[in-house]
Formats: structure tokens, sequence, C-alpha cells
């Protein structure tokens, strides 16, 4: 039982934008005395792609949170980064040809 938790944690996709695991995660606040979910996402890039941390940001803070033994509330927060919600690019290239 305790091998299969085990397994299950190496392969348990926590950022399904970049493809980043449980264990992936866990190893890098480890290795690198990791303590803010900030420094998670500049190692490992959970938390970059599309949904910008929409969907695995929590995952995150509770991981963290269980590895520096502090409660997810007393975590600095991830920081947001503008644009909040994705946008498309040719929105972004017709603003350029507008002020051209």
């Amino acid at each position: 039982m305790e091998r299969k938790l085990q397994e299950r944690k190496v392969n348990n996709i926590v950022c399904r934008c970049e493809e980043v695991t449980e264990q992936e995660i866990r190893d890098a606040i480890r290795k690198f005395n990791l303590t803010t979910v900030d420094e998670v996402k500049r190692l490992t890039r959970a938390g970059m792609g599309l949904c910008q941390g929409r969907t695995c940001g929590s995952l995150m803070e509770k991981i963290l949170s269980e590895e520096i033994n502090k409660k997810v509330s007393e975590l600095l927060p991830l920081k947001k980064r503008p644009p909040v919600r994705p946008i498309k690019i040719k929105l972004l290239a017709k603003k350029e040809r507008e002020s051209e």
C-alpha cells in the first residue's frame, strides 16, 4: 500500500500546462530549501503555463506547506502577473498595428 502511494506521488501531475509532477516540486523544495510558492514556480515552471497558476497554484501551496511545516495561510501567495486571464496574441498584434 505504501509503495503504491509513493508511486502515485511520483507520477501525480500538479501543473498540467507545464507537465510538472508532485515529486519534481517536492524534490526542488528539499534540494534548494525553497520557502515561497514563487520560488517553486521559478525553479520548476509549475504555474507558468496557459492558466498562470489558476489551476495548480493551490496545489503548489499545499505541497510547499507540507514540506516546510507551515500552514498555507502563512505562505506568501503566488504573485499574479498581467494579463490576469489569457488573451489571444492576435488581439495584441491588432493593438500594435492600430498604434502605428
